[in-house]
């Protein structure tokens, strides 16, 4: 039996993940979190095959408990769940040690075969989200060398419309702290306001206009 974690802070996400993962009668949901302290330990104890880990988790995000799976180290693959389709969080995901990067939205359709592929210890990672890795002149990273990746991220979200508020509770950061990145950010660029702050993602291809 293959061995699967699924962390994530909403019960009817988990409970639809269970849906879908039942189909294969040879994977076994060991173990369930809703926070990610609690994925982390449950990680530790249960040893799975392969942990789904919401991007947003209180107490801990599922980059870190990525990072901190990868440091054991756990024979897990892990899987980054998240509402947002975003190289950058996927760029984000798979430097913290995920194999996987998967939108909610595709989850129905995809999610076993994102399973399927770290089972064979394979990445994976949508053909929209490799174009937004890999677009133009290759990495996202790349193409905004003055700006952090967390900054990037929050120019993205910013361009979305998000507030402050949304921006912290994607990314579990304190309201201050996303501010920080924010003005750090419009420092960088040169920019006083908002719209010059979505000028700008648009002219780097953060967003489509």
């Amino acid at each position: 039996m293959k061995r699967i974690l699924i962390a994530d802070d909403h019960e009817a996400v988990r409970s639809g993940l269970r849906a879908v993962l039942k189909q294969r009668a040879d994977w076994e949901v060991v173990a369930e979190a809703n926070d990610g302290s609690k994925a982390l330990t449950a990680a530790i104890e249960s040893r799975p095959h392969v942990a789904i880990v919401d991007f947003s988790m209180p107490r801990m995000t599922g980059l870190e408990v990525a990072r901190r799976i990868r440091e054991y180290p756990l024979q897990t693959e892990v899987l980054i769940f998240t509402v947002h389709n975003s190289g950058l969080l996927a760029q984000q995901a798979f430097e913290a040690g995920a194999r996987a990067f998967l939108v909610k939205s595709d989850a129905s359709r995809l999610l076993m075969t994102a399973v399927d592929a770290l089972l064979a210890h394979k990445q994976f990672c949508t053909e929209r989200c490799r174009n937004e890795l890999n677009g133009g002149s290759g990495c996202i990273a790349e193409r905004h060398p003055g700006l952090t990746p967390r900054e990037q991220i929050v120019v993205k979200l910013v361009a979305e419309g998000y507030s402050n508020k949304g921006i912290s509770a994607i990314l579990n950061l304190s309201v201050k702290t996303t501010e920080a990145h924010r003005a750090a950010a419009m420092r960088k660029l040169d920019v006083s306001s908002t719209a010059g702050l979505v000028r700008y993602a648009v002219r780097a291809q953060l967003v489509e206009a």
